[in-house]
């Protein structure tokens, strides 16, 4: 051993730095003892006084102590250290003692690679879930999954680490903020983390979801600066990873998308159902109709899947149960129920895994989901009644649905065949297009068959030849304008000098959008091909009238700097946090991430007014009547006729005496107070 490396609890040496994270270093080391190499994390020294960091180094040690599955990153042992910092000051430093993983993290192989295979993706993903499941099943959330937490060994493996923010699911406080400090990642982050909310494990399910999300289209759900990522975890609707990478299955589409839904209730319930459905979209079987309806949900479907369309707008909402289902009262409809010893396999692909502990009487549910069932169908009945009624007693003069007999197009040029489909009163569908011996732009096929009688407007769809050397335009999406070009021509095409510019802030500046004719056709080899490419620029959405939250979503969306400046303006004709104007007009198309400027509405500031209410003068004790009042002997008229209302006061009391007072400056001769006035009684 060498004197000048470090030795951690007299076994373990520390060897050469293999990684950096925010808190701490990871050292390889050497078990002295057993003879084993393994890794050492090392809380770093400038933080080992600071108690929530010591706090948390010290929870991952104990939470992944107890974690014992392949997909975890065992933990050994772990320990402090008696070091120094570098003013020389002593301090004790804790480390932990973990398995070595011999491979990389999620995120360098994402920065290599950009995208995984959709398979390989779902094989990761899969593993993550499994160790989730675990780690679920003891009480332990993770609170932090991302890519960067994930490791992937040479033969394949994968590990789950870092349970530094892991919380146990007893633990009720466990939310975001800790100490004024946010836990998580914000990209990775589920809502109710974002909202600060009490998280469990159908929260580290949302950041799965996020993770596969990545994996599939090489970005995550939403993008932005941590502030708007936060905004659009709560109110923005992811788009369907197909839309960034279009080779993906509806199954993994209905999967992520599943993960991603906004309330704890409307996701996946355990990380089990989660895996399977991942396992299914692998194996080509069908996935369980909860995902399937989440995909419906947000391509805006109205129709009713099984397992039901269940609304993101809140986290109560909760899913329609699929015909046949049991609910947990035993009766069709309600929520599932999950019994003793696992579901059959045929309700199995039901269950959601999240027991129902609400204590609403469960005749009135059913009551009044059962009136309402009632009335719909009673409704439709009187409207069938009625559509018949009309159908047979109703004006007998309607028009009657025309038929119309196809043209023959085969072998006309494509705008000769289109001039007589559409003067026929048909509609001329896109066209088909395929590599043919016959002349370029002919057609060689179509459908309808001609003179076939069909209903007046119906669509007849012809294919066109593309000529006899036609070559396949390749899809170059994605691209920039020199790789796409290289890639085409290398195909045996012609590129166009000048590229085409389109406003779409799906892709970055320069990068190649489609192509004109579009990917996928087949062309001529002197055909030129145009450059479709991103100009840069993006149209302003209007955000007028909209949330405040909704109006980020909408501007990083549209790729504009959703680190906008917020003035406000004291509006009482709108509701609070709703944008009254922006600096930029809608419609207007502007530059990436150009700064915009919200005015949001504030109430009006209450007003208080206060009224003063003078004291009522006292009459209690005659004596304390104050001096300065008016004497009823200085008065002009003495009141001859009512002798009652002389003041009953003594004469000798010196109270009485106005030459007493100070204050009587307008009285006349004092000499003259003393003699009562004429005719009235002396009050002595």
């Amino acid at each position: 051993m060498s004197e000048d490396k470090l030795v951690l609890g007299g076994r373990y040496e520390v060897g050469e730095l293999i990684g950096r994270g925010g808190m701490a270093e990871v050292h390889k080391g050497h078990d002295l003892r057993l003879g084993r190499t393994v890794a050492i994390k090392i809380l770093r020294t400038d933080l080992a006084r600071d108690t929530s960091f010591l706090a948390r180094f010290r929870r991952e040690a104990q939470s992944a102590a107890g974690l014992n599955h392949p997909s975890i990153v065992a933990v050994y042992d772990s320990g402090e250290q008696d070091m120094h910092e570098s003013g020389g000051a002593p301090v004790q430093v804790p480390y932990i003692v973990m398995e070595i993983v011999e491979g990389q993290t999620l995120r360098e192989i994402l920065n290599t690679e950009k995208v995984l295979d959709p398979d390989e993706a779902a094989r990761v993903t899969a593993a993550v879930l499994a160790a989730l499941s675990y780690s679920h099943e003891r009480g332990l959330v993770h609170r932090d999954i991302k890519p960067a937490n994930v490791m992937v060994t040479r033969g394949g493996a994968v590990k789950v680490m870092d349970f530094g923010i892991a919380r146990a699911l007893a633990d009720t406080a466990a939310t975001m903020t800790q100490t004024q400090s946010v836990l998580g990642t914000a990209r990775y982050l589920s809502p109710e983390q974002a909202q600060g909310e009490d998280v469990d494990a159908r929260s580290d399910l949302y950041s799965t979801g996020c993770l596969l999300y990545e994996l599939l289209t090489g970005r995550t759900p939403f993008v932005g600066d941590p502030v708007s990522l936060v905004y659009q975890h709560l109110g923005q609707q992811a788009k369907a990873p197909s839309n960034f990478q279009g080779d993906l299955s509806e199954a993994l589409d209905a999967i992520t998308l599943h993960a991603l839904r906004k309330g704890p209730n409307e996701r996946y319930q355990d990380a089990a159902a989660f895996r399977a459905d991942l396992l299914a979209a692998r194996a080509g079987d069908p996935i369980s109709p909860q995902a399937l309806a989440s995909l419906a949900a947000v391509a805006g479907s109205t129709e009713l899947l099984s397992g039901g369309v269940a609304s993101s707008a809140g986290f109560e909402t909760e899913p329609h149960p699929a015909p046949g289902m049991v609910s947990s009262q035993g009766r069709p409809g309600g929520r599932p129920q999950r019994m003793a010893g696992g579901p059959p396999a045929e309700l199995s692909a039901y269950d959601d895994g999240y027991e129902r502990t609400d204590e609403i009487p469960v005749r009135e549910q059913r009551h009044s989901g059962g009136w309402l069932v009632l009335t719909v169908l009673a409704l439709l009945a009187l409207a069938g009644v009625g559509w018949v009624v009309y159908q047979t007693l109703g004006p007998g003069d309607q028009d009657e649905v025309v038929m119309v007999a196809v043209p023959h197009v085969i072998s006309d040029t494509e705008t000769d065949a289109e001039d007589k489909i559409r003067d026929a009163n048909l509609e001329f569908a896109e066209p088909e297009r395929v590599n043919d011996p016959a002349p370029e732009g002919t057609v060689i096929d179509q459908s309808p068959v001609a003179n076939q009688q069909v209903e007046e407007g119906s669509a007849v769809t012809v294919t066109i030849s593309s000529g006899p050397d036609a070559i396949l335009i390749q899809d170059v999406s994605g691209d920039d304008a020199s790789s796409a070009r290289s890639i085409l021509e290398g195909s045996g095409l012609t590129v166009a000098d000048e590229v085409q510019e389109d406003d779409d802030p799906d892709f970055d500046k320069g990068i190649v959008i489609g192509t004109d004719p579009s990917i996928g056709t087949e062309v001529a080899p002197d055909k030129p091909v145009t450059l479709i490419v991103a100009s840069g620029k993006t149209e302003m959405p209007d955000v007028e009238g909209k949330d405040i939250f909704e109006a980020m979503g909408d501007l990083t969306d549209a790729r504009l700097n959703a680190n906008v400046t917020r003035e406000t303006e004291v509006r009482s004709d709108v509701e609070e946090d709703t944008v009254v104007s922006q600096s930029i007009e809608a419609g207007e198309v502007v530059d990436y991430d150009e700064e915009i400027t919200l005015v949001v509405a504030v109430p009006p500031r209450e007003t208080v007014t206060t009224t003063y209410t003078p004291p009522e003068p006292t009459t209690e004790d005659p004596t304390t009547e104050d001096p300065t009042t008016e004497d009823p002997t200085e008065t002009d008229e003495p009141p001859t006729n009512q002798p009652t209302s002389v003041p009953t006061l003594p004469t000798d009391d010196p109270t009485d005496d106005p030459t007493d007072d100070p204050t009587e400056t307008t009285t006349d001769d004092p000499t003259d107070t003393d003699a009562a006035p004429t005719g009235e009684p002396n009050p002595a």
